[in-house]
């Protein structure tokens, strides 16, 4: 192992045990370091380390920059121990991403998705679909938070979540309205009828009992938003839009109600695990109605101040 690949290894030993993943770095900075060694360096230099952050071809340019931020990092480090190490500017590759717009569920599609997902086969999977896909839309989880919730995770006596696998790295409590409980409740009696004994510890299981799989439900979830007539060439619903129209609604009834929204912000960024409200500010954008009400709201309140 050559030196500059021991210093790798000592930084993500180092920042691991600091609470960081680093699973990008893990995989990205060996590759580097390979590079770095055919080009005859023995230490991270600012124009190899933008050559080789340019290397794959046809990705976008926020690819590149998450390479190039991966080489900073580690190069800042190296510097400390090596002074005649380079940290190559950032800026090279731009960071921002253009976020696609959300399919807004109206609740008539919502309960028509829900129906559908009912006359699936066999039983177990058809109520696995129904109850995940409903508990995303009046939560506002992430597909990936409740497909990694454990039977232990779910209170049905309080009526709460506790969402562990989250992004970023953060848990939080997710509390249910009672007839969100209630239909959970039945979830569990029909799933562990159909599941005795129980083949894993994961909350919704699929048709055979094991643990239910994202990619098995985005197959189920295109098939069934296509045959109602909800996907088209032009409108491609995702799962993640249930969580954006929660969103969405959440602040519609609230302006609706005179609720002060800024000050409830808060409360639905930690409620939807946002790290900052700004990500729940997003969703003003996501409905022209919101964008109206929000305006007006401005307005108004403009006009006491006159």
């Amino acid at each position: 192992m050559t030196d500059l690949a021991e210093h790798v290894q000592d930084y993500l030993r180092l920042r691991r045990a600091l609470g960081f993943k680093l699973t990008f770095e893990g995989q990205a900075l060996p590759q580097l370091v390979g590079y770095l060694t055919d080009a005859g360096a023995c230490t991270v230099t600012a124009d190899l380390a933008i050559a080789w952050a340019g290397l794959p071809q046809g990705v976008k340019p926020i690819s590149l920059a998450h390479r190039l931020g991966a080489v900073r990092g580690f190069a800042k480090y190296l510097q400390t121990i090596d002074p005649t190490a380079q940290v190559p500017p950032s800026g090279i590759w731009s960071t921002r991403s253009a976020r696609s717009a959300p399919y807004l569920w109206s609740q008539t599609d919502i309960r028509r998705l829900m129906g559908a997902a009912r006359q699936l086969t066999p039983p177990l999977r058809a109520a696995s679909l129904e109850t995940l896909l409903g508990v995303i839309a009046v939560s506002g989880m992430r597909v990936g938070e409740a497909l990694h919730l454990t039977r232990e995770d779910v209170d049905l006596r309080n009526g709460v979540l506790l969402i562990r696998e989250a992004k970023f790295d953060r848990e939080r409590l997710v509390p249910l309205y009672p007839s969100t409980t209630e239909r959970l409740r039945n979830y569990v009696g029909c799933r562990d009828r159909l599941t005795a004994p129980p083949r894993s510890s994961a909350f919704f299981v699929s048709g055979t009992g094991a643990a239910l799989k994202y990619n098995h439900v985005r197959e189920s979830f295109a098939d069934l938003t296509t045959a109602l007539g909800l996907r088209t060439a032009s409108v491609q619903p995702r799962i993640h839009d249930l969580r954006h129209s929660f969103a969405v609604h959440t602040l519609l009834d609230w302006y609706r109600s005179g609720i002060d929204v800024n000050r409830r912000m808060a409360v639905l960024s930690t409620y939807l695990g946002h790290v900052h409200p700004a990500g729940t500010y997003w969703y003003l954008s996501a409905a022209p109605e919101l964008m109206d009400l929000a305006a007006a709201r401005l307005t108004a309140h403009a006009g006491t101040r006159s």
